[in-house]
């Protein structure tokens, strides 16, 4: 690019110089040529005149020419001691062109030196009579040319060399900020997940450091929430093992009749059970990561209420709970059958385990605008304010005394939460002011006459 660049300007400074050059000879050539004028013949004698009076003409050499190109005037003869053309035939190609009626003019430069040939024909009549050729020799022009050339040479070379020394400091600058870049993303690899990135600026290395510090902040908090879920997940295991265990050793330890062995043997049997639902609820987070939309399908929520009260009524009864259920007209969802079956059935039962003998369930089905609404509501002892951000959190417990009296893991709502947000939904929870807990969860509708 460079060299193009400094050809470029070389040439249009050439061809500025060129045509001053060619005005000024081809001013001469026709001056000479119109002191011919009216002249019938030339011959050596009356070129000679009309040079001598034109003076010096400040070229190198002047030929002058008749109609067939013989050398009737040579500027060269004025030294003696240098051999002339006079009487001999001009082969040149300037003055062939003139002797054709044309005006001519040639320049070319080489080491220096800015050599001119300009020739122009003498009319007599309307036809080429003779012609007139100069030459010049100019060191002037050329050293101009070649002071200029050199210069751009220079020019060019410098911003060649500022060309690399830049692209030298700007691939150091690069590569240092991948290298910290690979060198974080190998320490993130070994597990140091709260390593970043100290790296300014708005370029791509500047965003893609931003980037990687917010992946690590996430993988952070992912390695917090999963070591977070190990303990909380081996603390509330080890409970129910720790039961087993000291309700085993004491019948392999004390002689015990068989009423009291069987009331042991109930309670390991009660024990495992937990062990068991609580292993079937985390099975069930861990499935409720990713599903294909193509599985979903359209639900009609009135009747997954009405199977889920076919299944707790029997719980509901044994406190004296009544179970009431309030129900909108067309309230079809796109979802997962199981999962809505599951967050009802998980919402009803804890508002049964969580409610005063003799207490209520309310549930309702409410159609509004684009959404569907199912509300769980209860008369229990409610949920404190403090702990209502904490609710959906795994193995949170409000009161774990009542919970584990109640066969609760603190898993539940928390596999309600994830499919609630699987099935693109939403949950909230609320007090109100009368008492009792109220479970609002909020499902997109799904219109089937526009489906279709």
């Amino acid at each position: 690019m460079l060299v193009f660049l400094n050809d470029y300007a070389s040439d249009m400074t050439r061809q500025l110089l060129y045509r001053s050059k060619e005005t000024s000879l081809l001013d001469k050539v026709q001056l000479i040529t119109s002191s011919f004028s009216g002249v019938e013949m030339l011959t050596s004698d009356n070129t000679a005149q009309v040079i001598s009076v034109l003076g010096d003409l400040n070229v190198n050499r002047v030929l002058i020419t008749d109609g067939a190109g013989v050398i009737l005037y040579d500027s060269d003869a004025d030294d003696a001691s240098e051999d002339t053309a006079l009487g001999q035939y001009a082969l040149l190609r300037p003055v062939a062109e003139a002797l054709d009626g044309n005006n001519v003019f040639y320049c070319r430069y080489a080491s220096g030196l800015l050599m001119s040939y300009a020739a122009a024909p003498v009319y007599l009549y309307g036809s080429p009579n003779g012609c007139v050729y100069l030459s010049d020799l100019d060191y002037g022009l050329g050293a101009i040319i070649q002071g200029l050339e050199q210069n751009l040479a220079r020019i060019s070379w410098g911003l060649a060399a500022g060309m690399v020394i830049f692209s030298l400091v700007f691939a150091v600058i690069t590569s240092g900020k991948m290298r910290r870049i690979l060198t974080s993303m190998e320490l993130v690899r070994e597990g140091e997940y709260s390593h970043k990135i100290a790296m300014h600026g708005s370029d791509e290395y500047g965003r893609l450091a931003g980037e990687f510090n917010k992946l690590t902040d996430r993988l952070q908090a992912s390695e917090q929430a999963q070591r977070q879920f190990v303990s909380d997940a081996s603390h509330e295991l080890k409970t129910p093992l720790a039961s087993i265990k000291l309700l085993s050793d004491s019948i392999l330890q004390n002689d015990m009749d068989a009423e009291t062995m069987r009331e042991f043997v109930a309670d390991i049997g009660s024990e495992a059970d937990r062990l068991t639902r609580m292993a079937q609820k985390l099975l069930t987070l861990t499935k409720a990561e990713s599903v294909q939309d193509g599985e979903r399908e359209v639900v009609d929520l009135s009747r997954i209420i009405s199977q889920v009260f076919k299944m707790l009524i029997p719980l509901a009864d044994q406190r004296e709970i009544r179970l009431k259920c309030t129900m909108d007209k067309d309230c079809a969802v796109l979802t997962l059958e199981d999962d809505v079956y599951q967050i009802i059935f998980n919402l009803v039962e804890n508002a049964i385990k969580y409610n005063h003998d003799g207490g209520q369930v309310h549930v309702r089905l409410l159609r509004r605008d684009e959404e569907v609404v199912v509300q769980v509501e209860d008369t229990g002892v409610g949920i404190p304010a403090d702990a209502l951000d904490h609710i959906f959190e795994r193995f949170y417990r409000v009161d774990k005394a009542r919970s584990r009296q109640a066969g609760g893991s603190g898993l539940g709502l928390s596999i309600v939460h994830d499919l609630v947000e699987r099935n693109f939904g939403e949950i909230q929870v609320e007090c109100p002011e009368e008492g009792g807990t109220r479970f609002t969860v909020t499902f997109p509708y799904f219109d089937m006459e526009v489906a279709e």
